[in-house]
């Protein structure tokens, strides 16, 4: 069993800082081994001590990376393949991608590949299905558990709605979940110790003519922005009572809360307020990022056929509404037609309704892989202007794995999209956890992005009745990937869409959460947990919000017993109200709230609860007659 195993260096999350200039930067920040890709070396150390073989660590970085191969060798892997040239400067995910499966073939073959599920300095996961498609191996992510059989490997993945049962044939490639295995971690000395033989360098010329680096990128940044969000920090005086009648009469002003008749604010056509900055003034959470409408420019790179594909996850009706409602405004800039492609789409009229000029309907596997094929064979036939997908695990692969194909340029993750005067496909994204959004845009005649969920409103775009043309594409499985179980928890769906999130922390013990009900029911809320509370087993890992959870961006957010980790808080960044309770005046909560309510939460949820329904609950309208028949 030979296995080979990828990981990044990656800055502290919590000692990044942005220069004058809104560059990162990365002078005096302290580096480590991506916190998902420790698991990934400890899960490949412990498969070769299992059935025996080799277990050889790759990392593409600057010279300080080689910090990471030390540390997985002194962990127990037999080598680090260090691929270092000052040509690899400013890869994008496709150029990292080529590289490393150039590193790969150069010094394998190996039965398995392991990663981490992301990188934490990125988070778009597309690096991996990119590396699977360049080496033709099947893909599967975020795996918590493996068992190899033989020719094949048996995993159980987190997906985004719950728990999938695959079995993978081998030679295949798999990314890990944070909870798969012992994490990697070896002191500094022990590092120092890894004998340089056990090291090993390849260049440029080791890999290839190439082109390499920015130079093989079809990707460019941009602009950066930074993140951080301007809370109001209001401290109201006086009593628990009092503390929380100045607090609903805040979010009664700023229009959070559920309306008497339980319908809420904004459907009503009041306005969100904004806490934060937006990567464009004109845009929040997915709204039209600007009004103008410049004309196709010629020599744009417009696709022939000016069409705007929208890859529809099975399933997942809610997602892509959103990515439709989004496909549609941006074609109205463009003069492009929209594309729904993906299996099991449904009503071509409802479609219509929602955007889409034209269905494509896919047939004979469902399997990302399967489509990733079927969906390049046709752009490469009609050159679409950008192809859309969701940001879940389901999208990451199916378009990381089409751009790897198409040698396109792709954006994971993006928040925001917009057309620059150019007629190209401008994407905001996150990067470090939300700590600052950079502008990205692609050279590629096809553009792809994945969006993240929950940053586009979904809505529909037409009014009437409308007809989109209906077409059927067959694929043929290369049964390579076999599904043998998939377990959805509604309750994932209805965290991400909801829009007021109660979040619960180590400080609320889980067998007083029943203590929390009345809130929840008065705010119509779904419930979150910190990171500490599900590794203690006291929530499902499913309603974990944070760098290694969900990214949720309710309307409003009450954290009952949280502490305020920068881990958890950059999960809620895109909230907007946030109401902390912490019995400790100095509590880093607070530095991230809104609103603190300074109290035992013991003593504040039910004061607060019962303020909420008092505030939401219907006027008592007074029958007169009655009355005056009852008092005579």
């Amino acid at each position: 069993m030979d296995v080979a195993v990828l990981v990044k260096q990656v800055p502290q999350v919590d000692a990044l800082e942005l220069g004058a200039d809104g560059r990162l930067r990365r002078d005096r920040v302290e580096l480590e081994m991506n916190p998902y890709c420790r698991r990934a070396v400890s899960q490949g150390v412990a498969l070769v001590r299992k059935f025996g073989g080799r277990c050889v660590v790759v990392t593409l970085g600057p010279p300080s990376a080689e910090e990471v191969l030390r540390e997985a060798v002194a962990w127990g892997a037999d080598e680090g393949i260090h691929v270092v040239d000052p040509v690899f400067a400013g890869s994008d995910t496709l150029a990292t991608a080529r590289a490393l499966a150039a590193a790969l073939r150069a010094v394998g073959p190996f039965d398995l590949v392991l990663l981490g599920r992301n990188s934490v300095d990125a988070d778009t996961g597309q690096v991996g299905p990119q590396i699977a498609e360049l080496l033709d191996l099947p893909f599967a992510a975020s795996a918590r558990y493996m068992e190899l059989d033989g020719g094949s490997v048996t995993l159980g993945c987190e997906v985004d709605d719950g728990h999938k049962e695959l079995r993978l044939m081998l030679p295949a490639m798999v990314s890990v979940a944070e909870r798969l295995c012992q994490p990697a971690k070896v002191p500094p000395q022990r590092r120092a110790a890894v004998a340089a033989a056990r090291l090993r360098r390849l260049a440029a010329a080791d890999l290839g003519p190439g082109p390499w680096g920015g130079a093989a990128s079809p990707t460019a940044v941009g602009a950066t922005r930074v993140l951080d969000v301007a809370r109001h920090r209001l401290r109201p005086p006086g009593s628990i009572s009092e503390q929380v009648h100045h607090t609903v009469t805040l979010l009664q002003e700023w229009r959070v809360l559920p309306t008497a008749a339980g319908i809420d604010d904004l459907s009503m056509g009041g306005t969100r307020r904004s806490a934060g900055c937006t990567p464009n003034t004109a845009a929040s959470r997915g709204a039209p990022a600007a009004t103008h409408s410049p004309a196709v420019a010629p020599g744009s790179n417009v696709g022939a056929d000016r069409s705007i594909i929208v890859l529809a996850e099975p399933g997942r009706h809610d997602l892509v509404s959103a990515l439709l409602a989004e496909a549609y405004r941006l074609a109205a800039r463009v003069q492009a037609d929209v594309v729904v492609a993906g299996p099991d789409l449904g009503d071509p009229g409802l479609l219509w309704q929602l955007g889409a000029d034209r269905v494509i309907h896919v047939t004979g596997s469902s399997v990302e892989e399967d489509l990733a094929g079927v969906f390049a064979t046709w752009c490469r036939r009609s050159t679409p202007w950008a192809v859309l997908a969701p940001g879940t695990l389901w999208g990451r692969e199916v378009a990381a794995r089409l751009a790897a194909s198409l040698g396109a340029g792709m954006v994971g993750d993006a928040v925001s999209l917009d057309v620059d005067d150019s007629c190209r496909l401008v994407c905001w994204k996150p990067a470090f956890s939300g700590r600052i959004v950079a502008e990205v845009t692609t050279s590629s005649a096809v553009q792809v992005a994945t969006v993240r969920p929950g940053s586009q409103q979904a809505q529909l775009s037409r009014v009437g009745d409308g007809a989109a043309v209906v077409d059927t594409l067959e694929t043929t499985g290369r049964g390579r990937v076999k599904l043998l179980a998939h377990r959805c928890d509604p309750a994932v769906g209805a965290l991400l869409s909801a829009r007021r999130v109660v979040g619960v922390g180590a400080g609320v013990a889980p067998d007083s959460y029943d203590e929390l009900r009345p809130l929840l029911e008065a705010l119509d809320a779904q419930l979150a947990a910190t990171r500490k509370v599900t590794d203690r087993g006291w929530l499902p890992r499913a309603r974990q919000v944070g760098v290694t959870g969900h990214h949720l961006t309710p309307d409003l957010y009450i954290a009952v017993g949280v502490s305020g980790a920068f881990n958890h808080m950059a999960g809620v960044r895109g909230a907007g109200t946030i109401v902390a309770i912490n019995d400790d005046k100095d509590a880093p909560v607070f530095d991230w709230a809104d609103v603190a309510l300074v109290g035992d939460w013991r003593g504040t949820v039910p004061v607060l609860a019962a303020a909420i329904r008092a505030a939401t609950a219907p006027p008592i309208t007074a029958n007169i007659s009655e009355g005056r028949e009852a008092s005579a």
